[in-house]
């Protein structure tokens, strides 16, 4: 099946509904390919998030922004803050107006604004979607781009896995808002999330930036999924003794549960809640306490077994490098929003869950979205000859070999799930992960060929080893401790090292510091 249309939007979450929104709003043509099920599928979609919504008010905007500027390192840009809080602003007004979201009203009648339940948020924006044209293509996920003669890109191709079928999509823009990567950890909503848009973007030569910011934990009780952790700020600690963990928590003390994990499970209670805030929790998230009804627990009065799964840059803030204020990339006519793109613009080396991320979603999609647009028309619609772009798991260098795709996955998992390699990182535990993983792209780029259904997961293999890479290069490049990037031999922040680092390449991976900031 071949589209042709004027903006190609890859992802399904709410960064790409709001891209595909904008765009349409400006008159283009548009096709949205999702790997799930737009408005389903991703994090946002299966529970509910907090959003950095914050009315027009200097005294109210001034805290915002100094709120997260130390965690994250002061890497933010106060500029960039400004623009996501007043975008963010207008969308979320705009979701209550046309959207017709059925915000909670408070005690005093002010409509209060600053959440949104994910199942409810995403069933309308695909609805929105949908009425305004956009053509979405559901449980299709994009295997490479295409790029004309001047290396410009020029669409994308995939499969659609209900339809046992590929296609491609020729456009005079693409906007990738395909999330972060959480390597397949089983995270709440981030099995989706394999790291796919970062791989097409480095493969046309985009940069990234802010890859160190990658080792992101969330709390979760024992085998399951959720990792919501804003509840564990009332939470007590426990050893497998019953004597209380000193130290731990879900804001600050993660690392101690960490450490504690490596040798005994660590027990939990919510029993710092009042009933008041008991009651305001099960509204606030009733996905949250399905796990524990089910069970037979009460989070609140019960003991139980906690863990922390991985969430790498869909909770970390690194991402594809943004060069302009339409989150343009270094490569013409690609844009990129949401977990895709790096946050460090407006969190530095820090975000936490919600809030941030749901307003850069919002906010970065709605750019991406106008920006693509506007490339598009300047374009025109003139025929250009174009070649596919994608080469780890689609194109060996070596011919194809006997490469199996699942072993791939289980050695990436090894050097970035393991709580002592990637949340308590040290250089050398660093250096040797990275030759595993050098060891490991070697064998994808020269040996592993596939086609039709078996490239999807090809290509989730090779972008999870790619990422993998790229934290771990720019970990190594950052000899300090900086936002979520702590290096236990370099536990110092070093105010030598207040710049970004950008990283890229895929054979032969890079990473260098952007440049001093004032």
């Amino acid at each position: 099946m071949t589209l042709t249309a004027d903006v190609l939007v890859v992802g399904g979450g709410p960064a790409a509904t709001w891209a595909a929104l904008k765009a349409a709003g400006q008159g283009a043509s548009v096709v949205l390919a999702d790997k799930g099920y737009c408005g389903t599928s991703g994090a946002t979609a299966s529970g509910g998030t907090g959003v950095w919504y914050v009315p027009p008010e200097e005294k109210a905007r001034e805290a915002a922004m100094a709120s997260r500027e130390a965690l994250g390192g002061y890497l933010a840009d106060r500029r960039w803050m400004a623009r996501v809080l007043d975008e963010t602003y207008e969308r979320i007004n705009e979701l209550a107006d046309a959207g017709r979201y059925p915000f909670p009203v408070g005690l005093d009648g002010t409509s209060l604004r600053n959440g949104l339940q994910g199942p409810e948020y995403m069933r309308r924006q695909r609805i929105r979607v949908k009425r305004a044209g956009v053509t979405i293509l559901d449980h299709s996920p994009v295997t490479e781009l295409l790029v004309d003669a001047d290396g410009a890109v020029a669409g994308a191709a995939g499969y659609q896995r209900q339809a046992g079928r590929p296609f491609e999509v020729r456009a005079g823009a693409v906007v990738l808002a395909t999330g972060g990567c959480a390597f397949l950890s089983k995270a709440f909503g981030c099995n989706v999330n394999t790291g796919d848009g970062a791989l097409l973007a480095a493969e046309l030569g985009a940069e990234l930036s802010g890859m160190e910011f990658s080792n992101a934990y969330g709390i979760a009780p024992e085998h399951t999924s959720v990792t919501k952790t804003a509840f564990y700020n009332y939470a007590t600690f426990y050893r497998a003794d019953g004597e209380v963990l000193e130290g731990a928590g879900s804001q600050r003390g993660r690392s101690v549960i960490a450490r504690t994990l490596l040798s005994e499970k660590v027990f939990c209670k919510l029993d710092l809640a009042d009933d008041a805030a008991r009651k305001a929790m099960r509204l606030a998230q009733p996905n949250f306490f399905l796990t524990f009804d089910r069970l037979g627990v009460n989070p609140f009065t019960d003991t139980f077994a906690v863990t922390l799964l991985a969430e790498g840059t869909v909770r970390g803030t690194g991402g594809i490098r943004i060069v302009d204020d339409g989150c343009g990339t270094t490569v013409p006519g690609l844009y990129v929003a949401g977990d895709a793109a790096t946050r460090e613009l407006i969190c530095g080396g820090f975000t936490g869950g919600g809030s941030h991320n749901a307003a850069w979603a919002i906010s970065s999609g709605s750019w991406a979205g106008r920006a693509a647009a506007q490339f598009a028309r300047a374009l025109g619609r003139g025929t250009r000859q174009v070649s596919a772009a994608g080469g780890a798991g689609l194109r060996p260098t070596g011919g194809s070999s006997d490469v199996d795709v699942a072993e791939i996955i289980r050695t990436v998992q090894a050097e970035v799930l393991p709580y002592d390699k990637n949340y308590l990182r040290h250089g050398d535990v660093l250096r040797t992960a990275l030759k595993e993983l050098d060891g490991a792209w070697s064998s994808v780029r020269s040996g592993l060929r596939a086609e039709g259904a078996a490239a999807v997961p090809a290509r989730q293999a090779a972008a999870m080893v790619a990422h993998a890479r790229w934290m771990y290069t720019s970990a190594l490049a950052r000899n300090e401790s900086r936002g979520m990037a702590k290096r236990l031999d370099r536990p110092d922040l070093d105010p030598a090292q207040h710049h970004r680092i950008t990283s890229g390449g895929l054979d032969e991976v890079w990473a260098r510091p952007e440049g001093a900031l004032t």
